[in-house]
Parts: structure tokens; C-alpha cells; sequence
């Protein structure tokens, strides 16, 4: 799925580096799951958490309820749902809404000017691409603060970054940073996908990266940063 700062492209480059050492039945869990591009390439027991309530409904309508969402949705229909999303289901307010510019929530209708791509078949087959590989995962919709989580898991977070376009909901980052602290110190191994981190927490691997947080940008300079992968020490 496509989705405001995806780890997709990463995921081979993170996944070896995370699950290196996993253990049998050792529970991987993610708090801020978002589109599911890590979680859907992990097996074994997985708990998928974000606490977007539309969007884990839509998940849940995919995964447990076959849904077949729709292959095209006209502009007109984008705007009505966009603004009376209390009159439609929630996973479908989240389907459409998260097929905006950059992935973010209600951004703007994708257009193709040209007419050369069609985003909603794209959105379309991406979503249902990722279903069967998300069979059996363990839905969650709540703060990541209030998350049970298994002992001695594996923890990946690919939190709202500090500095970056912003998500819908507000973050605390140092709240979050000692959450991350208080849950590698009760055993957990805990992983952080962010571009900066505390002192107290160690780089263990980086990578180059250029986005636009915008899939109809052509003529903006991408952004150059640094993606990076943080343990605490």
C-alpha cells in the first residue's frame, strides 16, 4: 500500500538486520503498522497495531472480511467522501483516503494529467496484492502506549518522524523515545526507523534516500536524507 513514509523499499535491507536473531514463536509486533509494508513480509506470530481507526478497519475488511474494494473512484465521489466520512463506512474512508498525493490523508485527488496511469487500479492491485501475505496477523487499534505486547518480542517502530510533513494525529517524540527505552529495558528487542534519535540510542544501519512526499510532483527537487535504524544502547 501506498503510504506517507513507507519503509517498503527498505524492507530487504531492514528485515535481515530486525529478524536476525528472532527466536520460534517469538511474537514481531508493530506499533505504528500504517500500510503494512514490513509486517507483510514477516511470518510467525505478528501483531499489527496503529491506532488511525479508519484505516485499521479497512485492514480488518480485507483480511477478515473479504472485501473487494472498489477499482475506481470518480472525483466528485473522492469529495463527498472526503468531507462526510461519518456517512460512509470506515474502510472505505480509508481506502480512498489514503489514495491521496504522498500517501497522506486526504491530500488531493490523483489525477494523471496525461493519461498515461491509472492510480486507482495501481491502489487497487497494491492493496489486494498485500492481503493473502497478511493472513493471520493480529489487528490492533489503539495508542501504542496502551499495546500488550508479548514477552521478549520483537518491536519495530517506524513512528511519524520529527521534522516531516505531518500526520493527522499530533506525536510526542520524547514521550515516544522513552516508551522505547522502558520497552528494551523489560527485555524486548526494540527497533526504531527514524532519520535522528536520542544519545542514548545507537545507529546500527543507514541508507541514502530521495523523496518529494508527492507522487505528482515532477518538477519539485527531490529531498535528500538519510534514513537510519536505532537500537538503545
Amino acid at each position: 500500500m501506498k503510504y506517507m513514509g513507507s519503509k517498503a523499499r527498505f524492507a530487504k535491507d531492514l528485515l535481515p538486520i530486525i529478524l536476525k536473531d528472532r527466536q520460534p514463536g517469538q511474537a514481531y509486533v508493530e506499533p505504528f503498522a500504517g500500510g503494512m509494508n514490513m509486517i507483510d513480509k514477516v511470518d510467525g506470530i505478528r501483531i499489527a497495531n496503529d491506532q488511525h481507526e479508519e484505516l485499521m478497519a479497512m485492514w480488518h475488511a480485507l483480511i477478515y472480511e473479504n472485501w473487494d474494494p472498489p477499482k475506481s473512484v470518480s472525483e466528485a465521489e473522492y469529495r463527498a467522501i472526503k468531507y462526510n466520512q461519518e456517512d460512509y463506512p470506515k474502510h472505505l474512508v480509508a481506502y480512498v483516503g489514503f489514495n491521496s498525493f504522498g500517501g497522506k490523508w486526504f491530500a488531493g485527488y490523483r489525477r494523471d494529467k496525461q493519461g498515461k496511469r491509472d492510480y486507482w487500479s495501481e491502489h487497487y492491485r497494491n492493496i489486494t496484492k498485500q492481503v493473502p501475505h497478511l493472513e493471520g496477523v493480529q489487528l490492533s487499534c489503539q495508542s501504542y502506549l496502551n499495546l500488550e505486547i508479548p514477552k521478549n518480542s520483537i518491536i519495530y517502530c517506524d513512528p511519524p518522524y520529527a521534522a516531516t510533513t505531518k500526520y493527522r494525529d499530533g506525536f510526542n517524540h520524547e514521550q515516544f523515545w522513552d516508551w522505547c527505552r522502558q520497552q528494551s529495558k523489560a527485555g524486548h528487542h526494540v527497533f526504531i526507523s527514524e532519520y535522528k534519535a536520542p544519545e542514548d540510542f545507537t545507529c546500527i544501519w543507514e541508507k541514502g534516500a530521495k523523496t518529494t512526499f508527492s507522487w505528482h510532483a515532477e518538477n519539485l527537487a527531490p529531498k535528500e536524507s538519510v534514513e537510519r535504524l536505532f537500537v538503545y544502547r
